[in-house]
């Protein structure tokens, strides 16, 4: 077993550093470590069985149609009624911009369910109005990359779906409305670091807007606030299933941007389509992939071996779960959540739910926690697509996301130590 590990670590580690795709680097990582216990043809024959069979999943249907309708989304207006929608509810307190950043962040991660995409979305309009006002474009970056996370946790989100599979048995919609707490909460934790830094540094506060205009910038964003109610309500009322909600997002989607709004051209639509399509190509070879490493690890014994000994290192569950996301930190660094959620959740949760605690609460942990990596260096990819918008340097960004890693960390610590906060709603709805 130690061979097997060391294997498939210094593998995987190699061909990362050689910046091979990590896709590639888990799949040839599974096959050098399966090479060690049967032939070149089994072994082959055997990946790509468990690449196919991690694929074989009505629930991840839902990911394509989540991916599309966040790219029509992000193309057909949304993000700028979302963004006058928190200029008129936040824009007059102290730090107001940087506020109407998290803020918009949050809602539009909620629409698109990508980091990315909010990012990219929010950030075009966000950093330039901030550098105006007289922000620094470091920070204004860095509080774009940190409130982009929100995301994750605020459904509808993919890696949800990727957690439902992974752990055997989680309902997606309780995973879905277990969210919403810690999503709100990461976001008002990011919130109040902005507000003091804006104290701190002396910037500006937006103007108080009448009452007439800030209804009618709320009102404005309501049909695309309404996919979330449209989604979310579906699914808790059994109308339909998560991947039909998928479809019904689609559908929604394409009416706001296209019918609508009139932000996308028909003529568009081919390349976003295309978009949609690569991006859930390389989000479905790393499900692949990821579920072949899976098997090796089950068929190795490592994920037995390493609970075993999380649980004799000790019999105090605060410490062994402080250990857990000390370890998930550190891969949520090096490492995609997708691949990251497949990989370690056979190997953590067998360990957390004997500690006591729930499937549906681990899984709010480690997403929060692999959330956290998508702003960490050396890797992440949120980091780096808020560098490219605000053309700056990576280590500019370190600095003013400091505070906010330090907010991040406690709101990941209040969810790993408090069930309620992710196990109450769920529980008010019959989840």
């Amino acid at each position: 077993m130690e061979l097997s590990a060391l294997i498939l670590l210094v593998v995987f580690f190699a061909l990362l550093m050689l910046n091979v795709p990590i896709s590639f680097c888990i799949g040839l990582a599974t096959l050098a470590t399966m090479l060690l216990s049967m032939d070149l043809l089994p072994a082959l024959t055997t990946l790509a069985q468990r690449m196919a069979g991690g694929l074989n999943s009505f629930a991840l249907l839902a990911i394509p149609f989540f991916v599309l309708s966040g790219l029509l989304m992000g193309r057909g207006g949304i993000a700028k009624r979302l963004i006058e929608c928190a200029m008129a509810l936040v824009g007059a307190l102290p730090g107001g911009l940087a506020l109407v950043n998290v803020m918009s962040c949050m809602l539009f991660g909620a629409i698109s369910g990508s980091a990315v995409a909010a990012t990219s979305a929010i950030g075009s309009f966000m950093l330039p109005e901030m550098k105006k006002q007289g922000y620094d474009t470091s920070y204004s970056a860095a509080v774009t990359a940190a409130a982009a996370t929100t995301g994750m946790l605020i459904p509808p989100s993919n890696i949800m779906i990727v957690y439902a599979i992974a752990s055997g048995g989680v309902s997606i919609a309780a995973l879905f409305v277990a969210g919403y707490f810690p999503g709100i909460l990461l976001g008002i934790a990011l919130m109040i670091v902005c507000a003091g830094y804006a104290k701190v540094k002396g910037y500006p506060t937006g103007a108080r807007l009448p009452l007439k205009l800030v209804a009618q910038k709320v009102a404005a964003a309501i049909p695309s606030l309404f996919m979330i109610f449209l989604v979310i309500g579906g699914i808790i009322s059994g109308a339909f299933t998560a991947t039909e909600a998928g479809a019904i997002a689609v559908v929604y989607s394409f009416i706001l941007a296209v019918v609508v709004y009139r932000e996308v051209k028909v003529s568009e639509l081919g390349n976003i389509l295309l978009k949609s399509t690569e991006t859930t190509a390389i989000v479905l070879a790393l499900i692949a992939t990821s579920a072949a490493m899976s098997w090796i690890l089950s068929y190795e014994n490592i994920p037995q071996t390493v609970s075993q000994g999380l649980l004799t290192l000790s019999d105090n569950p605060i410490l062994i779960l402080l250990l857990i996301n000390i370890i998930l930190l550190i891969v949520g660094a090096f490492m995609d959540m997708t691949p990251a959620v497949l990989i370690f959740t056979p190997i953590f949760l067998p360990v957390a739910v004997e500690l006591g605690m729930s499937p549906l609460h681990f899984g709010i942990m480690m997403i929060l926690n692999l959330s956290i990596g998508l702003v960490s260096p050396p890797v992440g990819s949120v980091l780096f697509v808020a560098c490219a918008i605000a053309k700056v340097r990576l280590e500019q960004l370190l600095k003013p996301l400091l505070p906010m890693y330090a907010a991040m960390f406690v709101v990941l610590m209040l969810v790993t130590y408090i069930p309620a906060i992710s196990e109450w709603l769920p529980s008010v709805f019959g989840l």
